[in-house]
């Protein structure tokens, strides 16, 4: 009788922890947000022990650096990436996801910095030729950041994001004409972008 009540209390146990994960991840879905097992501190703790075990493994500390990313710890997820390609040089991608950290930060000429490694070893490339121009933009580099985003698109010319941003940067510059083409161009590959991007022309944002 004892071994059965145990073993009932267990069951109850099990079925308690599994429909509070489900709630999490219903409640989760339901706010738009998707469940993420990975900001647990239980997984943290997971890589931080093979890393003591594995100092000089560059995939380790990739790991730790995505799950900063994923908890928007963007500070340590940068710190982590330079462990990376110190021990990696030529890992192309972390030095983008650096640089994306770094524009999330406000940190954007070390973004930029970052993204030039990136493309150094990933030269076509397109998402990090966007991510710099925006970094640009931020600047107020408004020149470089067109000629940067023209480069995202001969990478890709259906970059759909890049042709959009590329058309505000000109519309910074008054290029009205130019950004009009690349509304013609985006008409064909994403409406709701281009209709976004036509109000920018029509009616300007001020001080962008």
């Amino acid at each position: 009788m004892k071994k059965t009540r145990g073993m009932i209390i267990c069951v109850v146990a099990v079925l308690a922890v599994l429909t509070a994960c489900s709630k999490e991840e219903k409640e989760n879905r339901q706010s738009g947000q998707p469940y993420n097992p990975y900001t647990t501190e239980s997984v943290y703790g997971e890589v931080q022990k093979k890393i003591k075990e594995n100092p000089k493994d560059p995939e380790l500390w990739y790991k730790l650096a995505d799950l900063y990313d994923r908890n928007a710890q963007y500070a340590d997820e940068v710190e982590t990436l330079k462990k990376v390609v110190e021990l990696k040089p030529d890992m192309g991608y972390a030095y983008f996801k650096m640089g994306t950290a770094y524009n999330r930060l406000g940190r954007h000429k070390e973004a930029i910095d970052a993204f030039k490694e990136t493309l150094r070893y990933m030269p076509d490339y397109a998402v990090a030729y966007n991510n710099m121009g925006i970094a640009y933009g931020k600047l107020g580099k408004t020149e470089d950041e067109i000629a940067t985003l023209r480069k995202a698109i001969k990478a890709r010319p259906s970059y759909a994001i890049a042709r959009y941003n590329l058309g505000v940067a000109y519309m910074k510059t008054g290029r009205r004409d130019d950004a009009k083409r690349e509304y013609e161009e985006l008409k064909k590959i994403d409406a709701r972008l281009a209709e976004a991007l036509m109000k920018e022309i029509e009616n300007p944002a001020k001080g962008k």
